[in-house]
């Protein structure tokens, strides 16, 4: 009943374009548990009104299978600012529906009534004691997508077996409800509430548990440029800072406001680098400010830079702000915790393609760590269950500028890991420290860790499947590769298969999962490598680190090392112009 895709449809089928109807008709959005992703448009392979009220309508009933108090506790709703004018579509439109769907069986829901970071969604779940959450969003993705994501009652992203439960009542849900398309209803709803003032307000007062040197933060000459690339960040950051007693960051002009088209970055995402932060570090230099805060679009990520005494820009990578956060947090904790035996219930965690600097701070500190598969669903649920143990989670990050700075979020969160970052910044020029040299610091005394990722762009899944498929039967079946040009192979675990050549009886401990490729290669040298396919784009990606005992500080030269392993791994294993792979472009 959306005029524009319904005109867009009747036009193809005037045309007879049957090539593009197949696109828009001939297969589902697959829902996995990072929920839906894809372009807005018409056809049941992008998001629109249609796709979305089956969507819910399916979701719905699985919660109702699953809840018996669904009817009394609810669930949350929320969105970003994305739109789509072609096709009418909205994120702010696709809550609405979403809303009306639930309502329209007695289900209470809980509206924000503005734009919000993704992160108060899972802590509104939590927080309101909630079946579960929707956060309308496509993150960083082009302007043309957009996302449906999901979080259970525990507060974390879903994971399996409930992605395929939802997706198989999706297919039971298709014909809309009677009265699906008239989100007006929603309005005079007694079942509608709007959580955004108590939630902005109990947000900011438990961030503030994290906040430990209010003093500091009230003096600190050091300045900040923030930028929400055009996304939802700008007011929360600016209320975070407030909450932290921090002057305000000055926020660049031209992307504070939310705009759609994102028409000053080619992506609108912070982890693509110094061509999204052109405009920061204008600012910056204008203002006089040394540090660069900027949030991707949902303000779930965070990427920070920081101007060295060349005059360079020198942008940490995500391994680099794990570090530096990883060792705040723990300082912080310790300073307000003497009792040496609180230590042993104290964790921290992260994925298994992100640095291992939070296991070398561990081992030498005496707190735990543990790592999760990839994505911070994996984190979120493990840390649930930890904290359920009476377990303290202290931090939980991953490569991809995600940090859970508390554990009143249990998912990555951009605006606590902002004005976290600010006030450790603040507290190290107290001491005449920059981050790049706390960062240093970090590592002569827990050990270098020098990691270096990127991927290729590969739209041909039949490519992807033969590429993996030939590390695997290398040199004959089943056989994986020993060497990677100079660099011997000394471990192989693969999680797609489930196999890890390091344990006694060959099975991997992490869980396994055949719809996406990975596998990591351990070498002699001590270097670590994993290729994977993306859940959410048409990547292969790669993750390398080297790992060198405290005391080995030739960081040139590991450096030259690991580059040289990663030439290898392009050559031999990507092989690049025999699969015809697009390299990752600056």
């Amino acid at each position: 009943q959306n005029p524009k895709t319904s005109a867009i449809v009747k036009q193809l089928v005037a045309e007879g374009n049957a090539g593009e109807l197949q696109k828009y008709f001939g297969s589902r959005m697959e829902f996995g548990t990072a929920g839906l992703r894809a372009a807005m448009g018409a056809g049941l392979s992008h998001m629109n009104d249609l796709t979305v009220i089956q969507t819910t309508q399916g979701f719905c009933r699985y919660l109702e299978k699953n809840f018996s108090d669904l009817k009394k506790r609810g669930v949350v709703i929320g969105f970003d600012a994305r739109a789509h004018p072609p096709s009418g579509g909205s994120s702010k439109r696709f809550a609405r529906l979403a809303a009306n769907t639930f309502i329209s069986q007695g289900v209470p829901v809980y509206l924000f009534s503005d734009i919000t970071p993704t992160p108060f969604v899972p802590y509104t779940v939590t927080h309101l004691k909630l079946c579960a959450g929707i956060m309308v969003t496509a993150s960083h993705n082009p302007k043309q997508d957009n996302g449906y994501k999901v979080y259970w009652e525990n507060g974390a992203q879903i994971i399996s077996p409930h992605d395929k439960g939802i997706s198989e009542a999706i297919e039971e849900n298709q014909e809309p409800w009677p009265q699906a398309w008239d989100d007006k209803l929603v309005d005079s709803s007694l079942l509608l509430h709007d959580p955004y003032a108590t939630i902005s307000k109990d947000y900011f007062k438990d961030i503030q548990k994290h906040c430990f040197h209010r003093n500091i933060n009230k003096e600190t000459k050091l300045k900040f440029v923030h930028t929400s690339v055009h996304g939802v960040g700008h007011k929360f950051v600016q209320l975070a800072f407030k909450a932290f007693d921090l002057s305000p960051p000055f926020a660049v002009p031209e992307q504070k406001d939310p705009d759609p088209e994102f028409p000053t970055v080619k992506y609108p995402n912070p982890e693509e680098g110094k061509g999204v932060l052109t405009l920061s570090f204008a600012l910056a230099e204008k203002d006089g400010a040394k540090i660069v805060l900027a949030n991707d679009p949902d303000a779930d990520r965070l990427a920070v830079a920081e101007k060295q005494e060349s005059g360079e820009w020198k942008v940490f990578s995500g391994n680099e702000l794990g570090a530096l956060l990883g060792w705040w947090i723990f300082t912080c904790w310790k300073n307000q915790n003497q009792d040496a035996c609180a230590i042993k219930d104290v964790y921290m965690l992260s994925s298994t393609v992100s640095s291992k600097i939070l296991r070398a701070i561990a081992l030498k500190e005496g707190f735990h760590f543990e790592e999760t598969l990839t994505g911070f669903k994996w984190m979120g649920n493990r840390a649930k269950q930890l904290m359920d143990q009476g377990k303290a989670v202290l931090f939980a990050f991953e490569e991809a500028i995600g940090y859970m700075c508390c554990p009143a979020v249990l998912d990555k969160d951009g605006v606590s890991a902002a004005v976290i970052a600010a006030e450790m910044a603040s507290f190290l020029a107290t001491k005449n420290l920059s981050l790049t040299q706390q960062l240093k610091a970090v590592y002569d005394e827990y050990g270098f860790h020098i990691t270096k990722a990127s991927y290729f762009i590969c739209h041909d899944p039949k490519i992807i499947e033969q590429l993996f498929e030939n590390l695997r039967n290398y040199e004959g079946k089943n056989t994986y590769p020993k060497f990677c040009g100079r660099f011997k192979v000394s471990g192989v675990r693969d999680l797609t298969t489930g196999y890890d050549s390091s344990q006694p009886d060959q099975k991997a401990i992490l869980p396994t999962s055949k719809s996406s490729q990975m596998i990591t290669f351990t070498f002699a040298n001590g270097g670590v490598a994993t290729m994977r396919t993306s859940g959410t784009e048409p990547k292969i990606k790669y993750y390398s680190e080297l790992c060198a005992p405290p005391g080995n500080s030739d960081v040139e030269q590991l450096k030259k090392e690991l580059d040289e392993l990663v030439n290898a791994l392009e050559k031999h294993f990507f092989q690049p112009e025999k699969n015809n792979l697009q390299r990752k472009t600056e």
